[in-house]
């Protein structure tokens, strides 16, 4: 039986006072659900609205890449570091423990090895999979301008079709292929389709002329992509700019992960990412906090 006597009645109530309310002040996502702008806060930092996501998919179609031959013993001590993983639920499974706070962005798209066309990919990983490993996240490759742009694209809105009924959020991923030229142009192309047509986050590669029309052209967080390994301070730089002009954080692979010094590397990338601390101030604190 209710216990009537605790009910509490007068200023407790405070009529006076409007209601709290506190939406998510991440680019672009204002008009989502709960659940999706819960999931994208535990990749962007609320208090930055940006994130260090640490991307480890490669394997998922150019098999054990240097650094990734063990994602055991070189990934797992890094995920206190980064704000997201991305990783393929083959990996997450085996690899990862599930006691790790940190967040992961499923690869879901998939299908050709470096072996054949790697526009010709599908969808590999069902929403409802992606539900029951709990991800943040799920990745789709999308090829603009490549031989199979048109399935690609098709495969990212199927995907965002699905990201309604389970509340995930979708993260396009820009493919440049040998014959694409990296301008802002072609940028501002790709991630202006991928957004237009429902991604909730677009991920791409940095240009060193003009990427602040990028960013200001595509009206969800952008996130810089790593790209191949450069000098721990050239990725550094890389990654200052970008955030400095409108990326909302970076996903780095093998600038992480095949550093001299991962852990150092990841510590300086979020300094630089979260604390907008200047490249050469960065590279000196990597340099002195190499285990």
């Amino acid at each position: 039986m209710a216990d009537n006597d605790s009910l509490t009645e007068g200023k407790r109530f405070a009529p006076s006072v409007p209601p709290r309310t506190e939406p998510y002040p991440l680019k672009g996502s204002s008009g989502l659900d709960w659940g999706m702008q819960n999931r994208l806060a535990r990749i962007f930092r609320p208090a930055t609205g940006r994130t260090v996501m640490l991307a480890i998919d490669h394997g998922y179609f150019q098999g054990p890449t240097t650094g990734l031959e063990r994602v055991d013993l070189s990934i797992v001590p890094l995920l206190s570091y980064a704000d997201a993983l991305m990783a393929t639920r083959g990996i997450l499974r085996s690899s990862m423990p599930p006691a790790s706070g940190t967040p992961f962005v499923l690869r879901a798209s998939g299908g050709p090895s470096i072996l054949k066309e790697l526009s010709d990919e599908q969808l590999a990983v069902s929403m409802e999979d992606a539900a029951r490993l709990n991800a943040s996240a799920v990745a789709v490759q999308v090829f603009i301008g490549g031989e199979h742009e048109t399935q690609s694209v098709c495969n990212m809105t199927r995907l965002v079709d699905q990201s309604q009924r389970y509340g995930i959020p979708v993260l396009a991923v820009t493919a440049v292929g040998k014959e694409l030229t990296r301008d802002a142009r072609y940028l501002r192309l790709a991630t202006r389709i991928c957004a237009e047509l429902g991604a909730h986050v677009v991920k791409t590669y940095y240009c060193a002329e003009d990427f602040d029309t990028v960013a200001a052209a595509c009206p969800v967080p952008l996130v810089m992509a790593g790209g191949k390994k450069l000098p721990e301070l050239d990725a550094l730089t890389m990654a200052y700019r970008a955030t400095n002009e409108g990326a909302a954080g970076v996903d780095m692979g093998r600038n992480i992960f095949q550093s001299a010094d991962p852990v150092a590397m990841i510590r300086a990338v979020g300094a630089v990412v979260h604390e907008s601390l200047k490249p050469q101030a960065a590279y000196d604190r990597f340099l002195r906090s190499q285990s």
